[in-house]
């Protein structure tokens, strides 16, 4: 693959150009392949962590979108890594549960929440590129399953207790191999290179290469789309060189006050490495808040103390 890309990232699309109606058909194609059912977005459903803001070059990309049986579906890109990430995954799935009720709405009319994540890095220990968690319940002595009876599938349009239940897809792409051997290998292909073989047939694949094309892009937008790509190219060199000066650092003195100490050294060594290479670029304080969790309090120490 050569180092231009003919189509923008996914992540860029869904920033500047998944959300508008009229190329629904790029990510109805992607959930249809994913979920293995035909999927029709509704709507697109705006919340906090969706809106686009100066700081979101630092910050995971998600999308919301409600299909046509009024699940809500999260779709998140994450390049960092973040070892609490399936906390976060959960806090998100229950916070977008609780907005999705209404007042005084009974129990039975909770809305089914799908979180499909995107990442970019190595998640857990596993084999597989792509992971998918539902919640059963299991007897203790008799290793049954638990089902729903008659009236429980009436009153919940379901067939099984999990389908009432968040799901969860976890994607890793480095882990993907390069061999399409399926048509969502196809697209966990194209997530991976910015690249559509001319062999692939994928639901939503072709219209992707015809609206995501880099070179169709106006060149103003063209423009930001570079320069967001070298944004991310720098944060993940910075904490790259971060993460091994301060892997380092901690060893090193762990082997004089014992390994426990010596991680969590490293880990505020990491930290503040970090804060400091932002601030000597000029950063905002709210940028190496938003990137390292320190203070202003903290941040202003440093501050001061390369001055």
């Amino acid at each position: 693959m050569s180092n231009t890309r003919k189509l923008i990232t996914f992540d860029w699309a869904i920033k500047r150009l998944l959300r508008s109606k009229a190329n629904f058909g790029i990510l109805e194609g992607f959930l249809s392949e994913l979920l293995k059912e035909e999927i029709v977005i509704l709507d697109l459903i705006e919340s906090e962590s969706n809106k686009d803001d100066k700081l979101d070059k630092f910050n995971r990309v998600d999308l919301r979108v409600r299909n046509q049986k009024q699940e809500i579906i999260i779709i998140e890109i994450q390049y960092d890594r973040e070892y609490d990430y399936l906390q976060r995954i959960f806090y998100g799935v229950s916070k977008t549960v609780i907005e999705g009720m209404k007042e005084k709405q009974p129990y039975a009319g909770i809305t089914k929440v799908i979180s499909i994540n995107i990442l970019y890095f190595d998640l857990g220990i596993g084999d597989d590129y792509i992971y998918h968690g539902t919640t059963r319940f299991i007897g203790m002595h008799n290793h049954d399953l638990l089902g729903l009876n008659e009236k429980q599938k009436q009153l919940f349009r379901k067939e099984s207790v999990e389908a009432l239940y968040p799901e969860y897809y976890l994607i890793k792409i480095n882990r993907f191999n390069d061999i399409a051997r399926d048509r969502l290998d196809e697209w966990i292909y194209f997530l991976k290179n910015e690249e559509i073989k001319e062999s692939f047939t994928a639901k939503g694949l072709k219209e992707a290469e015809e609206k995501l094309s880099i070179m169709k892009l106006p060149e103003g937008e063209r423009k930001a789309y570079e320069q967001y790509q070298d944004d991310l190219r720098y944060q993940a060199s910075m904490f790259e060189s971060s993460y091994g000066d301060g892997y380092y650092t901690g060893k090193e003195e762990g082997k004089e006050e014992g390994l426990e100490i010596g991680r969590e050294q490293g880990a505020e060594e990491t930290t503040r490495t970090i804060a400091l290479k932002l601030i000597e670029q000029g950063a905002k304080i709210e940028i190496i808040k938003a990137v390292t969790g320190l203070s202003v309090t903290a941040i202003e120490d440093l501050v001061g103390s390369i001055r």
